[in-house]
Formats: structure tokens, sequence, C-alpha cells
């Protein structure tokens, strides 16, 4: 059988289309097409969307900071006034400071390392049965970050100790990719005091990439650093003490600011106070043990106002005196209320000033 062909369209002729039109139709009139991609222009998107953004998030800190100039004045005075304070003081008070920061900081990040463990693990690198030596390594750099060392905004990578491995894989970012588009906006917000830039540089680091092992204590310890970059006798400025309430996340920028001013003011308010004990003390120490020969107890003296914690193996190491003159002299002082133990046991005691 033979199959029928379909003759549904036979009567109807289809529209013929003059392609010789299409040919010369000008460019003017296809209006509609979107240009070349060279001359699109740089406001319409894909756009540079980086920098606008970069662009946003210092003009929004700029704004916080001048919402709130007489808080950042008063701020920057009691900075100033600590600055000075450590600036005519001994060396000791400093290192002081930087290790009851560091053990606070170290309870803000997890750790929670106390400022025994921590005293005895920077002097003599000792550690309990139960110590997490990681975390101690951790703090014990924050130590000597808060003491001394390069500055960050210069080389953080010398300043974390971070390097990239040498069988980082292909997809990973470098860490100098990451930490040079955090100096970047860093430098780009040079007009901001050195407090508001300490914090913003502090709320910004996750963004950077640079929080991806869930420290904090790099973080706090940077940004402490920027604070204090003017400073003269202040390596850095005290963020912890007295509570971390300042480095809590959350909010805008003008709230994280005033949060960061109201941390920073308690702790420099505690760290004043805790001064003004110490030379009290240290006046008190002097004029008690003046009758005392020998150069022990001046150089106990000296490690007292300088480690809030001291244990005799401490004294004997930093001191370069015998056992024996450095019990003696610690139950001299304990006998007249210099000082104090804080263990209550029989061994391993630790002693600190009586304030």
């Amino acid at each position: 059988m033979k199959p029928q062909v379909s003759t549904q369209y036979d009567n109807f002729e289809y529209p013929r289309v003059d392609t010789e039109g299409l040919e010369e139709t000008s460019e003017d009139d296809l209006w509609f097409l979107p240009g070349p991609m060279e001359v699109e222009p740089d406001y319409l998107p894909p756009g540079p969307r980086a920098e606008l953004r970069e662009t946003a998030v210092l003009d929004d800190w700029r704004k916080a900071e001048a919402s709130i100039a007489a808080h950042l004045a008063r701020m920057a005075g009691r900075i100033g006034a600590l600055d000075d304070r450590l600036h005519r003081s001994p060396e000791g008070w400093r290192h002081r400071l930087a290790l009851m920061e560091a053990a606070d900081l170290s309870w803000f990040a997890g750790d929670r390392i106390g400022p025994d463990r921590l005293a005895l693990w920077i002097s003599m690198r000792l550690s309990g049965v139960h110590d997490d030596t990681t975390a101690l390594s951790r703090v014990g750099w924050a130590v000597r970050r808060l003491t001394g060392g390069p500055r960050p905004e210069v080389d953080l990578s010398a300043f974390l100790d971070r390097r990239d491995p040498e069988n980082l894989a292909v997809e990973a970012e470098p860490f100098a990719d990451r930490a040079g588009g955090w100096l970047d906006l860093m430098a780009q917000a040079a007009d901001l005091h050195p407090i508001t830039r300490a914090c913003m540089g502090f709320h910004l680091w996750s963004l950077a990439g640079l929080g991806q092992y869930g420290d904090r204590m790099e973080a706090a310890v940077t940004a402490a650093r920027i604070a204090a970059s003017e400073g003269k006798g202040l390596v850095f400025a005290p963020l912890a003490m007295g509570g971390a309430g300042g480095l809590r996340p959350g909010g805008p920028p003008g709230e994280r600011l005033v949060r960061w001013l109201d941390g920073m003011q308690t702790a420099s308010l505690t760290a004043m106070r805790h001064l003004d004990d110490i030379e009290a003390w240290s006046v008190r120490a002097e004029t008690e043990m003046s009758t005392l020969s020998g150069r022990t107890p001046p150089a106990l003296c000296a490690v007292l106002t300088e480690w809030p914690l001291v244990s005799a193996p401490m004294a004997e190491a930093l001191t370069a005196a015998s056992r024996a003159s450095v019990q003696r002299n610690l139950a001299w002082m304990e006998a007249r209320g210099l000082i104090r133990e804080m263990t209550g046991q029989g061994r391993y005691r630790m002693w600190r000033v009586a304030t």
C-alpha cells in the first residue's frame, strides 16, 4: 500500500524573506545589541566589584570613627598615659603586663592557660602531664610578640611565624596572597587612627582568610600591636585584661568600634591599677630589704615584679643564685608579708607579691 502524502499546506505559499535588505541594514539601527567587551563602561556588571566592596568597607569604618571621635580621643589619651608610664618604668613591668594579657587572651581563644602554667613554660619550658604543649606554644608566641619582634604591618609572615609548606596543594591559596590582601586593605586605611585600624583589622581577619585554623589569638595579638604602633614605651595596647568583651564580634562597624573602645578602657585601667600596685610594692620591698646583704635580694625583687607568679626553681634560674639562697630569701619575704604563697602545697609552690 502506497502511503499518502499530506496536502495540508499545498494551498498555501510561504512568505519570501528579502536577505539582501538585511545585509544593507545600518549598525545604528541595531541599538538593542551589546557593544564590544572592550568598550563596556566600568560601572556596569560584572565591573570592578572587589574594589567597590573594599571602598564601601573602608567608608563604613571611616564613618564609624567620625561618629565617636570624642570617645576615641579619650581612649587615645589613656593609651598615651600608659605609654608614658611604661616608658619611665623598668623593663620587667612590660614583660609582666604581656604575661597577664597573654594569659587572658588564652581564655578568649579557648586555650585557658593560667598564669602559673604560663610562667613555668616561658621561663623553664616546663609543662604538666595534662598540659597541651601546642596551646602553651601558642601562648608563648603571644608573649614574645607582645614584648617585641617585627611589626605586623611590615612583615606579617615573620610576625606570625607562618610560612606555606613546600607541598602546598595546587588548588590551595598561598598564605602570602591572603596576607597581601589584608595588608593592602590596612594600607588603604592609613588615614584612620591606629586604634580604629586595629579594630578593623581584627574583625576583617577571618574574612581575609587568615583565620582558617580557628586561631583568634593571632588576630588579637596583631591588633594589640597595631593599636600601640605610635607608642614609645608601650609595645601593645591591652585588650583582654579585665575581660575580653571588646573582642566580641557582631553588629555594624560603629557598634564594634564602641565595644572595642569600652574593652580597651577597662583593660587599660586594669593595667594602670596593676602598675600602681607593683610600684608601691617595689618601694616597700626596697625599704624593708635594705638591711639584707648580697645580690640575691634585689635580684629576687626584680624577678617578682617581672613575673606574676614565681617558683623556687624559676627564681633560681632567673637570678643565677643558689637554691638555698633563694629559698632563704623567699621565706624571709613571706614571713614579713611581702609575698604570698598561692598553691597551699608543700611541693611545687609558687609565690606572688602581696599588694
